[in-house]
């Protein structure tokens, strides 16, 4: 059997992958949220290092979209999930095992297990049998699960499995009980006393009765009259216990390692278009976006905040979208505009639509074309800490002079609102400076900022503004357009709103 991953196309990424940590810009894209969201309900499966550990490789991002759109189709997920409840039940089962301690129940409880795991692996190899797959990943899963399942170790197993399963039914016994003495002998063909009492009592039954019989939990365990019961029944049947004792110890690793990657790795599918679906049934677009890394020009309509939206549809309020796109010699989105505007969350969507996109996951909106960056830069404002003993405005040059330090001309870098501690004429300048070494670095960049100044720098500068209600200037539509960015325009919508245009002053003010 050769290495086979739903998830990776090389085990030295899926290796890599294992070990990643949190990136440094997750906090600021508000992607920590989503990823505890998506992995909240699936925490068994560990799936958090995987979305930690974005894909550089076109080929291999391409893999994981294909395996994404097949899971479009309602039948085949249905088919998975199937799978994975059944792989789960049997972990379940196996997990009993080190909580049991009597060795015949421990021993019936791993042929639950083996039992349970077969009529997964079936289920998975003829549901994907019926299906039309064009996924490279599913279609290697349809062709590793054919010859799985006629290979001798799992004929042997479900065989060996069944027999030992048909022999324990054959056991039939009865209990003598007479005070505190338990006797226990062979069923000799007695009448089922629970059968005729049921039969002479049906004719009094009047409509549902509540049923009083109670269902033991499957880790309730055994006590030691029960034990010792089923000791005493072994000795009566010891061929059909010594044939499960044998069972177990020649099967006793029977999972297959390819499988159970499998049946962990598509949660990463299934958790993420599970997350995505409550969103898409509020009328949200997603899509699967096209990458490119030769050509920076980007775009993308219909997009929102991934973290916001879920909160927004989960309260049953609306979610605004929004377009962008940078084209030729543009590379930089420059977003000014009032306070409150969604300026922000603007650029966070921007950098969670490539962060996703190296996923391997659809993205918000109808429809997108992302460049697939080396390194993802954030710089968002912070509290000054103690325990660096920086002002504001140190610590803001210190971390853009290292994120510049590690960027090349395939880095993404979002900034927002840098330097706002300090004067107007000191944030100008440093701006520029660093809008200069971005330029030079022909770094694609999205930078939130309160300096309209830097809108306007070259060919590689593209304004957008975030706009408000014409005839209320306090009123945001969180709409973020390509227009020249003006902010006295704002100042004055809001100084003819309450009255304080200069000729408005100046009726007011006595000859």
């Amino acid at each position: 059997m050769t290495w086979l991953s739903i998830l990776f196309t090389s085990a030295a990424a899926h290796a890599a992958a294992e070990a990643a940590l949190a990136p440094a810009c997750f906090a600021d894209l508000n992607l920590d949220q989503v990823i505890a969201e998506i992995t909240a309900t699936r925490q068994a499966y560990n799936l958090t290092p995987f979305f930690y550990a974005p894909l550089s490789d076109l080929d291999a991002i391409l893999y994981r979209q294909e395996v994404m759109q097949e899971l479009e189709d309602k039948a085949l997920t249905a088919v998975i999930e199937q799978f994975a409840q059944k792989m789960s039940r049997a972990r379940s089962y196996l997990g009993l095992l080190e909580k049991l301690y009597y060795k015949q129940h421990k021993e019936g409880w791993f042929l639950e297990a083996v039992l349970t795991y077969c009529e997964a692996v079936t289920i998975l190899r003829d549901g994907l049998n019926q299906a039309t797959l064009r996924s490279r990943g599913l279609r290697a899963m349809q062709t590793y699960l054919h010859d799985y399942g006629r290979s001798d170790p799992f004929v042997k197993l479900m065989t060996d499995a069944k027999a030992v399963k048909a022999a324990l039914e054959t056991v039939r016994y009865c209990l003598i009980l007479n005070g505190d003495t338990v006797k226990v002998r062979g069923y000799a063909d007695e009448s089922d006393y629970s059968a005729e009492i049921t039969q002479t009592f049906a004719r009094f039954q009047q409509g549902a009765v509540k049923d009083y019989r109670v269902k033991l939990a499957i880790g309730s365990g055994m006590n030691h009259i029960e034990a010792h019961i089923l000791k005493l029944v072994v000795n009566l049947f010891p061929p059909v216990f010594a044939q499960l004792e044998a069972f177990c110890a020649q099967h006793g690793r029977f999972q297959d390692e390819t499988i159970c990657q499998f049946d962990r790795e598509i949660q990463f599918y299934l958790a993420y278009l599970a997350y995505i679906a409550p969103l898409k049934w509020a009328g949200l677009s997603f899509c699967t976006p096209t990458l490119s890394s030769q050509h920076k020009a980007i775009h993308a309509t219909a997009a929102f905040d991934l973290a916001l939206a879920s909160k927004r549809v989960d309260e049953g309020n609306t979610v605004v979208t929004n377009d962008f796109y940078l084209q030729g010699a543009e590379r930089i989105l420059v977003i000014t505009g009032p306070n409150q505007g969604g300026k922000t969350t603007f650029a966070r969507m921007i950098g969670q639509l490539h962060y996703l996109a190296r996923l391997g996951c659809p993205v918000p909106g109808r429809q997108a074309q992302l460049f697939l960056y080396d390194q993802l830069f954030t710089h968002f404002e912070r509290e000054e800490a103690l325990s660096n003993l920086r002002s504001k405005l140190q610590d803001d040059l210190v971390r853009i002079y290292d994120i510049l330090a590690q960027a090349t001309p395939d880095s993404l870098l979002i900034l927002n609102e840098i330097f706002a501690s300090t004067t107007l004429q000191d944030a100008l300048f440093l701006s520029q400076q660093i809008e200069a070494r971005v330029i030079a670095l022909d770094l694609l960049c999205v930078w939130v900022t309160f300096i309209d100044e830097l809108a306007s720098a070259g060919p590689q500068t593209v304004s957008m503004v975030s706009t408000v209600v014409p005839h209320n200037p306090a009123e945001r539509t969180y709409k973020i357009v390509r227009q020249p960015a003006d902010g006295l325009a704002y100042a004055m919508s809001i100084a003819e709103k309450h009255g304080l245009m200069y000729q408005r002053i100046l009726e007011r003010i006595p000859s």
